[in-house]
C-alpha cells in the first residue's frame, strides 16, 4: 500500500498492517491462479469498471476495497474514489472507478466486493438507527457481538453509519454482566472486586431489575445497562437514577420499537445486530471499457 493510502486508514480509526493482514488473507483463498480468466484475457489487456451502488444505502469498506487492489496489483492499478466512505449514496451511483489489467481486476473483485457490501450493510443498517433516534438523545452503540477477525472493520462500519462504538476488547473496560453477578454472589462484590483491582477503570454493570439498579447505583456504578426491561421500567430505571449514571438499553430491541425505547430517557441503546445480522448493501462491479 502506498503511505497516503496508510495514512486514510489511519485516519479512519484503522490500523494499516492489520487491514493489509485481512486483504492478503482474502486473497489467499482464492488461490494463485484464476483459470477462468486467465485462458481469455491477454495479460496485457486493461479494462475500467466501476463499482457501483445497486441499492441506496451507506458506504463503508472503499478504503479496504482500495487496499485489495493495492496489495494485488500495486501501480498497475488506477483507483478514482467517486464518494467516501460515510456517505450516502443512491442507486446507480459510482462509487469507485478503477483501471487495471484485467486478469488482475477479475481476481481482486470478488475479495473488494466481500468486504465493501459486508461493510456498507452494516453501515447502512446503523444510519436507520440512528434515523429512528433523531430528535431524542439517546444513540445507538454496538456491542462485542462481531464476526471474528473483523472487529475492527465492522465497528469502523458503524461509525461510517453515525453509530457509537462500546469496547473493542476485553481489556478495554468492564462489563459486569449477569453471569459475573451470579457466580460472585450479587451486584456489589462483582463491581468491588474489579474497582479493587482497577482503580481507574471504567466499569459498565449490566442488571435486569429495579433492585439490582439500585444496588448498582449503591456500589457507585456510573455506567448502567439495563437488560431486557420494558420501556416502562426503563422509563422508572431513568427516574431512580436521577442522571448519577448513564444508562445502555440492551436486549429485545427491534428498529420498530428503537424510538419508544428511546424516549424513555436512556442514553445509549445496545444493538448487537448491527455487526452480527446487518443485510449486505448490494453493490456491483461493471466493465466500462477494455484494450490494450
Amino acid at each position: 500500500m502506498t503511505p497516503e493510502l496508510q495514512e486514510r486508514l489511519r485516519a479512519a480509526g484503522l490500523d494499516p498492517d492489520g487491514v493489509a493482514a485481512l486483504v492478503r488473507a482474502a486473497l489467499a483463498e482464492d488461490g494463485d491462479v484464476d483459470v477462468t480468466s486467465e485462458p481469455i484475457f491477454d495479460p496485457a489487456q486493461v479494462s475500467t469498471a466501476d463499482f457501483t451502488a445497486r441499492a441506496q444505502g451507506v458506504v463503508s469498506g472503499l478504503l479496504v476495497a482500495e487496499a485489495v487492489f493495492a496489495l494485488l496489483l500495486g501501480e498497475s492499478a488506477v483507483l478514482e474514489p467517486r464518494v467516501k466512505d460515510g456517505e450516502r449514496v443512491g442507486a446507480g451511483e459510482v462509487l469507485l472507478t478503477v483501471t487495471a489489467p484485467t486478469v488482475g481486476l477479475l481476481r481482486a473483485e470478488r475479495v473488494a466486493l466481500n468486504f465493501l457490501t459486508h461493510l456498507s450493510g452494516i453501515a447502512t443498517r446503523t444510519a436507520q438507527w440512528v434515523a429512528a433516534l433523531e430528535g431524542t438523545k439517546a444513540r445507538v452503540r454496538d456491542s462485542r457481538k462481531t464476526l471474528p477477525g473483523l472487529r475492527d472493520l465492522q465497528k469502523w462500519a458503524v461509525r461510517c453509519g453515525g453509530g457509537v462504538n462500546h469496547r473493542m476488547s476485553l481489556q478495554d473496560a468492564a462489563l459486569i454482566k449477569d453471569n459475573h453477578v451470579a457466580a460472585a454472589g450479587g451486584v456489589t462484590a462483582a463491581f468491588q472486586a474489579v474497582r479493587k483491582r482497577y482503580p481507574e477503570l471504567h466499569i459498565q454493570v449490566e442488571v435486569d431489575t429495579l433492585d439490582q439498579l439500585r444496588e448498582a447505583l449503591t456500589a457507585g456504578a456510573t455506567d448502567i445497562l439495563l437488560d431486557n426491561m420494558t420501556d416502562s421500567t426503563m422509563a422508572e430505571a431513568v427516574r431512580l437514577t436521577e442522571g448519577r449514571a448513564t444508562l445502555e438499553a440492551s436486549g429485545g430491541l427491534s428498529l420498530d420499537r428503537a424510538r419508544d425505547a428511546a424516549v424513555t430517557g436512556v442514553d445509549y441503546l445496545a444493538v448487537g445486530g448491527l455487526t452480527h445480522s446487518a443485510s449486505a448493501l448490494d453493490i456491483g462491479l461493471d466493465f466500462r471499457s477494455a484494450g490494450t
